[in-house]
């Protein structure tokens, strides 16, 4: 997404470094490309462990894509925002987010398409635009958002379990909007919250709290 502010730490690449290491060669024995996701609460570091990731991919002489969640919401940031407010039912997978582009780029992208058309969020514009992006060399996709566990075609999945609590100072680092000032926008982090607490089941990588990686047998 056009506009958002993303802040390495030292986490976010000892934890990239810790799966890339894990998995590469997986990565480098599939034909086709390779699919990561990165799951979590607003603030959990989610699009940071996707740079991290993709830093660390091009160490290795491997280029990769990220796919931002944020891109593929039906309505651009202030005018869900809007929607949310005068909808309580607009909000989760599915409702909010077109995981139907979600996934048929994904599917283009594992079926070897050089290309694939996309939409972009511009934050501060608040716009949604269609952006064709080559996909030569590109051998792994890594899709990070809130809801991306849900998606299928995925060989590794990330979760990240710091909750909303425990993500406010990197949500003020962030800025976006007023949000951690608006009692409403807490009130929707809880919700997410309780909407995408099974997800960490579905991880094969767990970040924890306190920023320590468990792989799930």
């Amino acid at each position: 997404m056009k506009g958002d502010i993303v802040l390495l730490q030292q986490w976010h690449i000892s934890i990239a470094h810790a799966i890339i290491e894990s998995i590469i060669d997986q990565i480098k024995d599939k034909q086709s490309r390779f699919v990561i996701t990165i799951a979590g609460e607003s603030g959990s570091g989610k699009s940071e462990t996707a740079l991290a990731i993709s830093n660390e991919l091009l160490c290795l002489g491997i280029k990769s894509l990220i796919l931002g969640q944020d891109d593929y919401f039906f309505l651009p940031p202030k005018l869900n925002s809007a929607k949310r407010r005068e909808d309580s039912d607009w909000l989760g997978p599915h409702i909010e987010v077109n995981f139907d582009i979600f996934e048929q780029n994904l599917v283009d992208a594992i079926n070897g398409k050089s290309d694939i058309e996309k939409p972009i969020v511009d934050y501060n514009a608040n716009t949604i635009e269609i952006l064709k992006i080559n996909l030569d060399n590109i051998k792994v996709i890594i899709a990070e958002g809130t809801y991306t566990s849900l998606l299928k075609h995925v060989d590794t999945k990330v979760f990240i379990s710091r909750n909303w609590l425990k993500t406010l100072e990197d949500r003020k680092k962030r800025n976006r909007g007023n949000e951690v000032n608006d009692p409403f926008t807490e009130q929707i982090l809880t919700i997410e919250h309780k909407i995408i607490a099974g997800h960490k089941q579905l991880a094969d990588f767990i970040v924890s709290d306190d920023y320590v990686l468990t792989r799930v047998d």
